[in-house]
């Protein structure tokens, strides 16, 4: 019996009804990232750090489940407002974290936008397990730029 065949990317998809320069500076400000990346008691940013251009470093902190701080750095790969945002990933939640890849892509028609994520190089089953969020993190993303 052959083992199931496994990824190390996860894509998810979501429409949202901004324009897309919306919702590209509610992904790249960094006063924005935290009103929005988090909920209360889950995974909360407090503090978001960005150099917004090719080479640029960004850092992310907040509180996680049971208030257990986190910390997420990464480097600005591609960015081509409001089309395209690509960073690196590394996160400090799990011991064997290695660098991975973040591409936002957006494509907006008449007023809505439909973005993708893309999240390469997720190499292990705890990088895979660890990084499930990625559809609650698109709908708070529409919740915040929907209601702003």
């Amino acid at each position: 019996m052959n083992p199931p065949c496994l990824t190390d990317t996860i894509v998810e998809q979501i429409a949202i009804a901004a324009p897309a320069g919306r919702i590209f500076a509610a992904l790249t400000n960094p006063h924005e990232r935290m009103l929005w990346w988090g909920s209360e008691g889950r995974f909360q940013v407090t503090q978001c750090e960005s150099d917004l251009r090719p080479g640029g470093k960004w850092t992310m902190r907040g509180a996680g489940i049971g208030g257990k701080p986190f910390v997420v750095t990464g480097e600005y790969r591609e960015i081509d407002p409001p089309r395209l945002l690509v960073f690196t990933w590394l996160p400090d939640w799990y011991s064997d974290a290695t660098e991975t890849l973040v591409r936002w892509d957006l494509k907006e028609n008449n007023g809505v936008a439909v973005v993708r994520l893309t999240h390469s190089g997720l190499a292990s089953e705890a990088s895979r397990t660890s990084h499930r969020g990625w559809p609650q993190i698109l709908v708070w993303l529409q919740a915040y730029v929907e209601r702003v």
